[in-house]
């Protein structure tokens, strides 16, 4: 037999809020099976939800957790998969480094203001 989880066991194994799941289902991520009003989510579910959280933790978009999400094929060794993220961790990894050239940029154009700064608050002084 499958492993199966409640919303709350599965909330509380990953340690996010019943509503993140709800979320994700809501946007079409997960389709939990129904018992009644209540939610029976898959070892497979579990598996998409751990997807789509190592994914927002690196920066990636809800779209592109959707897309990586869509070509999970286990039956097949998840290679498309793999070479779709490998792909998206360089395009990201490139974002940030961009990102970090900005920011030093920025640093030195406060640096230079700040050193305007002084120069005129010194010139007004002395």
């Amino acid at each position: 037999m499958q492993q199966t989880y409640g919303i709350s066991d599965l909330a509380r194994e990953l340690d996010i809020t019943p509503r993140t799941i709800r979320f994700y289902e809501e946007q079409g991520m997960l389709s939990p099976e129904r018992r009644g009003q209540e939610r029976i989510y898959s070892a497979r579910d579990k598996v998409i939800l751990k997807l789509i959280l190592r994914g927002k933790r690196i920066g990636f978009s809800l779209a592109e957790c959707r897309e990586l999400i869509e070509l999970y094929d286990p039956v097949h060794g998840n290679r498309k998969q793999l070479d779709t993220f490998m792909r998206k961790i360089d395009e990201r990894r490139a974002q940030l480094d961009q990102q970090l050239l900005d920011i030093q940029q920025m640093q030195i154009e406060l640096d230079n203001a700040e050193e305007r700064c002084r120069n005129a608050l010194a010139a007004l002084d002395g």
